[in-house]
């Protein structure tokens, strides 16, 4: 019995291939979109929903104990004085915060660029480490060079005839202290990034310049800084997300104190949630927290597209 074989047509194949090449991509993309559904989207929804219970210690050891208690999380977080003086935190380290860390980053990686010597790359180097040390050791370190008693700052103050200062005791002095260590580690990786915004500047538009006369405010100015317009861009954003998310340093150098001065939302929904066990009033202050992050960071687009289009 012969056997009949039967060609598959051209268009069949063709719309085949097209079809596997269109899947190709979520293909290779499906195992980052499994992380970032597992442990992005899945908490969001998570903290969504136990933002309306009242769990807490009790609730995790048998479940009967929580209760849907609705928005009455919502209502007393906006409040709670609590939360509004972390909000109130917040909002000051990010709007002192952002500017320093984007300035010094910027005016260090352009001092650097201008020398390709050992020295420079370990300066380059030097810069980075602040951004790769554990943050115990840090603490370890400015808490030392806080200390009011044999801190190094205050015999520096001492040699001019300054009295010590409570660097981590007086509540507005104790702000300032905590942003100094949080820029001092920020500055690192910001500096790298726009090191490599500056290298990928073409040397033509920068000679052209020289010839043209330009001084080096005016290359600067004119020339270095609207190229590096994306690089500025991701780093205001990454910084501000990060602000508000504040917690590291103040968690570590004083825990809040003193008087919650240096309490940020981050630290007040970890005391909440791990100090206190109000898992679910935590949640919603996380979601909060959420919704703000979301809010900046589309101003910021939205700031930048109408940039663009100008």
């Amino acid at each position: 019995m012969a056997l009949t074989t039967f060609a598959i047509p051209p268009r069949m194949k063709k719309r085949r291939s097209v079809t596997s090449a269109g899947a190709t991509p979520y293909l290779f993309l499906s195992p980052a979109m499994l992380l970032l559904c597992a442990f992005g989207l899945l908490p969001i929804l998570v903290a969504a929903f136990v933002s309306f219970t009242d769990l807490n210690i009790k609730g995790l050891a048998n479940w009967s104990n929580v209760q849907f208690i609705g928005i009455d999380n919502y209502t007393t977080l906006f409040t709670d004085a609590a939360f509004w003086s972390a909000m109130g935190n917040t909002a000051i380290f990010v709007v002192f915060g952002v500017p320093v860390i984007i300035g010094v980053s910027l005016a260090v990686a352009l001092m650097l660029n201008y020398s390709q010597t050992r020295f420079f790359r370990f300066l380059r180097a030097f810069y980075f480490i602040p951004a790769i040390t554990a943050i115990v050791a840090v603490a370890l370190i400015w808490g030392y060079l806080y200390n009011t008693q044999f801190g190094l700052l205050n015999y520096l103050l001492s040699l001019v005839n300054i009295p010590p200062l409570q660097w981590l005791s007086d509540p507005t002095l104790a702000k300032f202290s905590v942003a100094l260590v949080a820029v001092w580690r920020a500055t690192g990786l910001n500096i790298i990034i726009f090191l490599a915004a500056l290298q990928g500047i073409p040397r033509d538009y920068l000679e052209a310049a020289e010839l043209d006369g330009a001084n080096s405010w005016q290359r600067i100015t004119r020339i270095i800084l609207p190229l590096m317009r994306f690089a500025i861009f991701f780093v205001t954003v990454t910084t501000v997300i990060s602000w508000l998310q504040f917690f590291d340093e103040p968690f570590v150098l004083t825990e809040g104190g003193p008087l919650g001065a240096t309490t940020s939302i981050s630290l007040f929904l970890f005391l909440e949630g791990f100090r206190l066990n109000q898992f679910g009033y935590a949640s919603a202050g996380s979601l909060v927290l959420f919704v703000i992050i979301i809010v900046a960071t589309l101003v910021q687009l939205k700031l930048r597209k109408a940039d663009d289009e100008y």
